[in-house]
C-alpha cells in the first residue's frame, strides 16, 4: 500500500520511487550502520518512529533489539499490522501527527530516521518523543537534511526529490538541529555532518560495489571544510 507520504515523494519530477532507499546497496550500508550504532547502545525498548518500509525495524530487530514499529498516514486504516516488504515487523498506523499512543516513559530510546525534517510541528513532536522517553532515555536522529548540501542543490535542478519539496519540510544546521533538540529537554551527546556522496544508488553496478562506496562515502564525510556540504545532520540525545 503507498501511503500519503509516500505518494508525495513520487511527485518529484523524475519518479525514481518512492522505495529507493530500500532498493539501493549503498544506502541500506547506512542503515545498517546505524542500526549497529544503535544496538551498541544496548538501548532496551526502541521506537522507530516514523518506520516506512521496516528497514530499521527489521535491521534492529535482527540485532536483538526490542523495537516497536509506527507509521503515521493521514488515510491510513489505523491499528496494527504486519509490513509488506518486511512481514515479520508488525506496525501501528495512526492518523494521528502529533500524539503518539503510549504511556509516559514507555521507551529506552526512540529512532527518528529521515522522519523529523517532515513532521508538521517539531516543536510538539520533540516534546511527545521526549514524553515517551524514559529520564536518561536516548533520540537518535538520522537524515535530518543539511541546508549547505551540494546534493540537495543538484537535485533540485535535475527534477529529482528534495528537501524543501514536501509541504512542511525543514532544512538544517548542526547550530539549528541542536538547538531545536535542546529546547525540547533533551542533552545533545553528538552532533555531526554525514553523507557526502549519492547513496539512493539502484543501478546494478552499484549493488556489487556499495562497500566501497559506502567507506568512501564515510572517509569524505570526515573531511574538515568538504563535510560542509554533506547530505545529512546526525544527532544523539538524552533525555533530562
Amino acid at each position: 500500500m503507498t501511503t500519503a507520504k509516500q505518494a508525495l515523494e513520487r511527485s518529484a519530477p523524475r519518479d525514481r520511487g518512492a522505495d529507493v532507499h530500500v532498493r539501493s546497496g549503498p544506502q541500506m550500508r547506512e542503515y545498517a550502520a546505524a542500526a549497529d550504532r544503535i544496538a551498541a547502545d544496548r538501548p532496551g525498548r526502541v521506537l522507530d518512529w516514523g518506520c516506512g518500509f521496516g528497514q530499521m525495524s527489521h535491521l534492529l530487530k535482527a540485532r536483538g533489539v526490542d523495537v516497536t514499529a509506527l507509521e503515521h498516514d493521514p488515510e491510513a486504516v489505523e491499528g496494527t499490522r504486519p509490513l509488506e516488504r518486511y512481514p515479520e515487523i508488525v506496525a501501528t498506523f495512526t492518523r494521528e501527527p502529533i500524539a503518539l499512543p503510549y504511556e509516559d516513559g514507555t521507551f529506552d530510546a526512540v529512532l527518528s530516521m529521515g522522519v523529523l525534517e517532515h513532521v508538521q510541528f517539531p516543536e510538539r513532536s520533540l516534546d511527545e518523543l521526549h514524553r515517551v522517553l524514559r529520564p536518561g532515555g536516548r533520540l537518535y536522529v538520522y537524515k535530518l537534511p543539511n541546508r549547505r548540501s551540494y546534493l540537495e542543490w543538484i537535485a533540485r535542478r535535475a527534477g529529482l526529490f528534495y528537501h524543501g519539496q514536501l509541504p512542511f519540510d525543514v532544512l538544517y544546521t548542526r547550530r539549528s538541529a541542536r538547538e531545536l533538540v535542546e529546547r525540547h529537554g533533551f542533552v545533545v551527546d553528538e552532533v555531526r555532518l554525514a553523507n557526502m556522496l549519492p547513496l539512493g544508488i539502484t543501478a546494478s553496478w552499484a549493488q556489487p560495489s556499495a562497500g566501497a562506496v559506502w567507506a568512501a562515502n564515510r572517509a569524505l564525510a570526515r573531511v574538515p571544510g568538504l563535510n560542509l556540504l554533506a547530505t545529512n545532520v546526525e544527532l544523539v540525545a538524552t533525555r533530562r
